[in-house]
């Protein structure tokens, strides 16, 4: 296939870009639904059923190909070679099977009254500190803690581990940005390699002493069924759950309380009428999506927004400008706390449909809940920093003055 000559669609090395997408997105989708990234060698899919269709068509997998040298990377490549999030039926489906009952919507929620009760005590803590005039970082002292909490209780992580999950989490999932430094990639490789050492270390103990826990769970049905579940794939299932599992709870909450703050008047209406949370939630999550980008390759080829991805190319869904398109949004740049009709596809579509969406949904539920209920005036303290990675979408702190 011959790719005609354009001007590159997406620049992420432009700072412009990495704070804020969302014009340079409706630039690229006024010219066509795909096009090509010279860069970074795929395709973009910049329309919502265009994405959409990159995330259902089975023609399209998720098919892992380790980094190299692998000699540098093996501890980050065992943990996405046996990852469920990298794999395609029927692997895929025995090992969602085996994890599916722990986030089944009636166990989360069960969990809900416990979460609500979490995140009452964060805010408590953060309006005491703040006391109207000081200011406080609401990442820190809530977003982060609260996913990272309720995602440690169900594996079962001790709560004198927990400090350690993070900042794993946070190093690994930099090897996702484009433009990588070597610095990085060594950090997370250590941080793989340490995540690994700890759960193997934390399965033997289950092994030996289970509990009520998803690890203890994974490790009977290791031992049970043998072949059902390697042991690779048991430590890999636990890092994924902890890294996928909070890493979007963080940032939906620091975008979202970002874009209220924003936007007085739709924090004012939700203040107004708090049955209109759960529809907000997803509208924040719409608005900024905390995950821009998702690959997947071709397993034979394949014509999306007419264009033909050839057997082993690789063509990328991006979220964040499909949850903007004018074609599916009314006034998609808009704040909307109130929309009805919301097909965002945040958390994905087909067989890879985040199997967390259900606890996450939750949790920020607890939160922005925690925050309505505990405090009268939300102010910034201070301009944000944003993280600057563009696939990852997040801040690095979000300075807050709350007042009782």
């Amino acid at each position: 296939m011959t790719l005609a000559a354009a001007p590159t669609p997406l620049d992420l090395t432009d700072p412009a870009v990495v704070a804020d997408p969302y014009p340079a997105f409706a630039r690229a989708r006024a010219e066509a639904p795909v096009q090509w990234h010279e860069e970074l060698g795929l395709f973009l899919a910049f329309t919502h059923p265009e994405a959409n269709a990159v995330l259902r068509d089975r023609r399209l997998g998720r098919i892992w190909s380790d980094k190299e040298p692998a000699e540098r990377f093996d501890s980050f490549n065992l943990i996405h070679r046996n990852a469920i999030l990298e794999m395609e039926p029927p692997a895929h489906t025995r090992l969602r099977r085996l994890i599916s009952s722990a986030f089944a919507r009636g166990h989360v929620e069960r969990l809900r009254p416990w979460v609500e009760e979490l995140a009452g005590r964060l805010v408590d803590e953060l309006v005491e500190r703040s006391g109207g005039t000081e200011a406080v970082d609401l990442l820190s002292g809530m977003a982060e803690h609260l996913p990272v909490a309720v995602i440690a209780e169900l594996l079962g992580v001790p709560e004198a581990d927990r400090h350690l999950l993070r900042p794993w989490s946070n190093a690994i999932v930099k090897m996702y940005e484009y433009g990588r430094t070597t610095e990085i990639e060594d950090d997370a490789e250590r941080a793989a390699q340490e995540f690994v050492a700890y759960l193997r270390e934390l399965a033997a103990e289950r092994r030996k002493a289970p509990g009520e826990d998803l690890v203890s769970h994974l490790v009977s049905v290791r031992d049970a069924e043998g072949d059902a579940l390697t042991e690779d794939e048991l430590v890999t299932t636990c890092i994924l759950l902890l890294n996928a599992g909070h890493e979007a709870t963080v940032n939906v909450s620091g975008n979202g309380t970002l874009a209220l703050l924003r936007n007085p008047d739709q924090l004012a209406r939700l203040r107004a009428d708090r049955s209109l949370l759960p529809g907000a939630i997803e509208e924040l999550i719409r608005y900024d999506s905390p995950l821009q980008l998702f690959e997947r390759t071709a397993t034979t080829d394949v014509e999306i927004g007419g264009v033909t991805v050839e057997r082993g190319q690789k063509i990328a869904a991006l979220l964040g400008a499909a949850n903007r398109d004018p074609a599916v949004f009314t006034d998609p740049d808009t704040l909307d706390v109130g929309r009805a009709d919301n097909p965002h596809i945040t958390f994905g579509a087909g067989v890879h449909f985040c199997i967390g969406a259900p606890l996450a949904r939750v949790e920020l539920q607890a939160s922005f809940g925690a925050l309505l209920d505990r405090t009268s005036v939300i102010e910034l303290g201070a301009e944000p920093v944003r993280r600057p990675e563009f696939v990852i979408r997040g801040l690095s702190d979000l300075p807050v003055v709350l007042t009782a």
